[in-house]
């Protein structure tokens, strides 16, 4: 199963009203381990970055002013996470965003992003395993013990690779990757082990004395009576 974790940084809160994406982030996963071959792009949203979303992840207008829109990185982004699972923390909201971003493409030629990918929010699984406590993924660190001193502002790539850490936490672990090495070499093992065996020669058997057997059983003699029980080996 090829797993992408992901997440947007926008302009605001709502597309409807006008909000647009400004930087998508995702690490990919194969097999519960992480392959290095990410995803990560700042876009030009077309309109200003208010400032109070500048205050959440520091990413100012001058710095996206050069960058490309949506349209033009749109297809390399798509094939990217094509046939995967991707799994965001408060899914609705992302999904939403980039289902606008491709809603104003020429032809909707891509759909939505479902039609390419399954989806899992990550946040909806933390709220069924701790129902009732904050599930942010600030709190879910502290809760699991995940390093994210780094996380000072919200970026979409630092927040993608902490959210892989909080992932397998949530799901046992590198339970499975560890299991994944064991079969990997479990043949290989098996076969050393055979010819160890094959090439060992015949163990010498060393019968116990007289001598060593009544001192053996004056030995349990003693561990009985000392215990009130009887000693049957």
């Amino acid at each position: 199963m090829r797993q992408i974790i992901l997440d947007t940084e926008t302009t605001g809160f709502d597309p409807l009203s006008g909000d647009r994406i400004i930087e998508i982030g995702a690490v990919e996963m194969v097999k519960r381990r992480l392959t290095n071959h990410n995803y990560h792009q700042y876009i030009q949203p077309e309109r200003e970055v208010p400032q109070d979303a500048i205050d959440v992840h520091g990413i100012t207008n001058e710095f996206l002013a050069d960058k490309p829109i949506f349209s033009v990185v749109a297809d390399e982004f798509m094939e990217y996470v094509a046939g995967s699972e991707l799994i965001i923390h408060n899914a609705p909201f992302d999904v939403g965003f980039i289902n606008h971003e491709l809603s104003r493409l020429p032809n909707n030629r891509w759909g939505k992003i479902e039609d390419h990918c399954t989806i899992t929010d990550s946040l909806k699984m933390a709220r069924k395993m701790y129902p009732g406590q904050r599930n942010s993924l600030d709190a879910l660190c502290k809760r699991l013990y995940i390093d994210n001193s780094n996380r000072v502002l919200h970026g979409a790539l630092l927040d993608s690779e902490i959210l892989a850490d909080v992932y397998l936490a949530m799901t046992g672990g590198q339970t499975a990757l560890i299991l994944a090495e064991e079969e990997s070499t479990s043949t290989e093992t098996s076969l050393q082990t055979n010819r160890v065996l094959e090439n060992r020669p015949a163990l010498k058997v060393i019968q116990a004395q007289a001598s060593e057997l009544e001192l053996h059983s004056k030995k349990l003699d003693e561990i009985a009576a000392r215990s009130g029980n009887s000693i049957n080996w």
